[in-house]
C-alpha cells in the first residue's frame, strides 16, 4: 500500500532477494480477499533493492532521510488506534540531502526474529511487513510491502489418544476415541464412537471442528467461534453395542496452526465437538481441545534452533484425556492439550 503526500513526485518499489524462486502464502485481508506474499521463516533474513524512481527527468527530489523499516505488528480491530508493535528494526538508506535521478538501495535485515505465524481473523490482525519512507517537509512518501510468515514444527514426541464419555444416567452411555490430540494441517481425524447404552432415540449425530479465535484481556475479552467443519457420522437410531467409524481429513478446510497467547493479545484454539440430536430436537454436546501445528516438511538446520526455541511444549504432552458429562443442552470443556505450531 503507498501513501503519496502533496507534491509526490517519485514512486517506490520494493524488489526481494531470490523472489523470482521464493514461495508464496496466501494470506486473508480484512475484507475476506485473498493476496499472495512472498514466504519466510523465522530466523531468515530478510533483504532486496529499494528502487526510487523520480517521475520526471530532470527533477529533484529533495527529503529529509531515507529510511526502510521491518515491522511485525498485531491490530486488533475494536482498538485500531493502537497498533502493537512486537518487531521493529530500522535501516537508514539515505541521508538529508537531494535526489537528481532515480537511485536504488541496498538493504538487509539479517536473521530477523519472526516469532509468530501471519494471522487475519475476526477481529484480529497479525502482520509482517516493509515500510520506505522518504521523509519530506510536509507530507513523507511512503511504501508498505507485506510478506507472510509460517511457523515450523517437529512432530511431537508425546501425542497421546483422547478417551471421553457422553452420558445420561441411566439414557444414555457413549464412549469416543480419537486417535491423537495432536494434528498437522494435512492430517487426519481417525477415532470410533461406542454405544454402551442407548434408551434415547437419537436420529442425528455429528463432529465439528471449532475455531475460538479470543482477543484482548479482562472485561474487554472478545470471543469468536467459527464451524471450521461438519462431519455427519450417523443419520438414524444406533443400537447398543453398535462402533462407528470416523475419518476426518483436515487438508480440505482453512485452518491455521493453534496460537496460544500471542504477544499477550490474542489467541486461535481448535476443538472437535461432538453433537447428538434426538427426536425431540434436544442437542446433547462433548467438545474437547485439540492442538494443529503447521509440520515441517523439511527441516533446515537454520530453523531448528528457533522450533526448540518457540514451540519447547509442543515435545511434552501433559493432557488428561478422560472426561464425563452429561445434560442436554450443556457443552464440557475438557483443555490442557500442549501447544505446538508447525508446517503443512
Amino acid at each position: 500500500m503507498s501513501f503519496f503526500g502533496f507534491g509526490q513526485s517519485a514512486e517506490i518499489s520494493i524488489a526481494l532477494d531470490g523472489q523470482e524462486s521464493r514461495r508464496t502464502a496466501e494470506v486473508k485481508t480484512e475484507d475476506g480477499k485473498k493476496e499472495k506474499y512472498y514466504l519466510y521463516f523465522d530466523g531468515e533474513t530478510v533483504s532486496g533493492k529499494v528502487n526510487i524512481a523520480l517521475k520526471k527527468s530532470g527533477s529533484k527530489l529533495e527529503h529529509q532521510g531515507i529510511k526502510i523499516e521491518f515491522i511485525g505488528q498485531i491490530e486488533l480491530y475494536y482498538d485500531r488506534g493502537n497498533h502493537h508493535e512486537f518487531t521493529s528494526l530500522v535501516k537508514e538508506l539515505a541521508r538529508p540531502g537531494e535526489l537528481q535521478q532515480s537511485t536504488s538501495y541496498n538493504f538487509e535485515f539479517s536473521q530477523v526474529e519472526k516469532p509468530y505465524e501471519s494471522y487475519t481473523g475476526a477481529n484480529v490482525r497479525l502482520r509482517y511487513f516493509l515500510r520506505v519512507t522518504i521523509v519530506k517537509r510536509i507530507s513523507d512518501t511512503v511504501k508498505e510491502q507485506d510478506i507472510a510468515v509460517h511457523t515450523l514444527s517437529q512432530y511431537p514426541e508425546m501425542n497421546s489418544s483422547i478417551k471421553m464419555e457422553v452420558g445420561i444416567e441411566d439414557c444414555l452411555h457413549i464412549e469416543f476415541e480419537y486417535n491423537k490430540s495432536k494434528y498437522h494441517l494435512k492430517d487426519v481425524i481417525v477415532g470410533k464412537i461406542y454405544f454402551l447404552l442407548v434408551r434415547i432415540k437419537i436420529k442425528h449425530m455429528e463432529l465439528q471442528v471449532i475455531k475460538r479465535e479470543t482477543t484482548g484481556t479482562g472485561p474487554n475479552t472478545f470471543n469468536e467461534n467459527e464451524t471450521i467443519a461438519k462431519y455427519e457420522i450417523m443419520d438414524g437410531a444406533p443400537v447398543r453395542g453398535e462402533s462407528i467409524p470416523i475419518r476426518l481429513f483436515l487438508s480440505g478446510y482453512e485452518l491455521t496452526p493453534t496460537m496460544r497467547d500471542i504477544n499477550k493479545k490474542f489467541s486461535v484454539r481448535y476443538y472437535l465437538n461432538l453433537v447428538l440430536v434426538d427426536e425431540e430436537e434436544r442437542r446433547y454436546f462433548k467438545q474437547q481441545e485439540i492442538t494443529i501445528f503447521r509440520r515441517a516438511d523439511k527441516v533446515r538446520k537454520n530453523y531448528q534452533a528457533a522450533m526448540s526455541h518457540h514451540n519447547p511444549t509442543l515435545l511434552s504432552d501433559n493432557s488428561k484425556p478422560s472426561a464425563t458429562a452429561r445434560l442436554p443442552d450443556e457443552t464440557a470443556e475438557e483443555n490442557g492439550e500442549d501447544e505446538g505450531e508447525g508446517e503443512d
